[in-house]
């Protein structure tokens, strides 16, 4: 288990302590760690974006960008982490769906290179009901933001 305290402010996690808590795998796993986790409160996920990602490859082979809809995943697996850490072990490799995405922008385009900042914060939980906010930076500058829920 690969967790760390930062700064007083919270723990990280690896890669592999990352797939412990959720089930996600490559080539669908779009976090590389989950910093400054604050259970209860809120976790920054972290993903160096590659031109080795296998969706580079039919988006767009030109002008390679990361689709929008991977990047909402990785706002939810970010939140995932953070749900599975302030619930606890016993929720460990449980599965975190979706309910709704609301409120989506895309700001500007991610593209090979990029390292997104992931930063995801609890709204309101009640029971297995997580209400979540996300903002997605590269390099200071918002890309991307929603608002989602869950269910543990």
């Amino acid at each position: 288990m690969a967790e760390t305290a930062i700064n007083n402010r919270g723990v990280a996690f690896d890669t592999a302590r990352v797939m412990e808590m959720i089930p996600h795998r490559y080539p669908f796993l779009m976090v590389d760690r989950v910093v400054d986790v604050i259970a209860n409160e809120s976790a920054t996920g972290i993903k160096n974006v590659t031109i080795n990602e296998p969706y580079f490859q039919g988006h767009f082979p030109s002008r390679p960008v990361m689709p929008g809809v991977l990047i909402v995943e990785a706002m939810a697996q970010s939140a995932a982490v953070l749900v599975v850490h302030s619930l606890g072990a016993e929720t460990e490799g449980k599965l975190v769906y979706f309910m709704s995405i609301d409120d989506a922008r895309f700001r500007k385009p991610v593209v090979p290179g990029d390292r997104l900042e992931i930063h995801v914060f609890k709204r309101q939980s009640r029971a297995n009901v997580w209400k979540l906010g996300s903002e997605v930076r590269v390099d200071g500058t918002l890309v991307a933001e929603a608002t989602f829920a869950a269910m543990i």
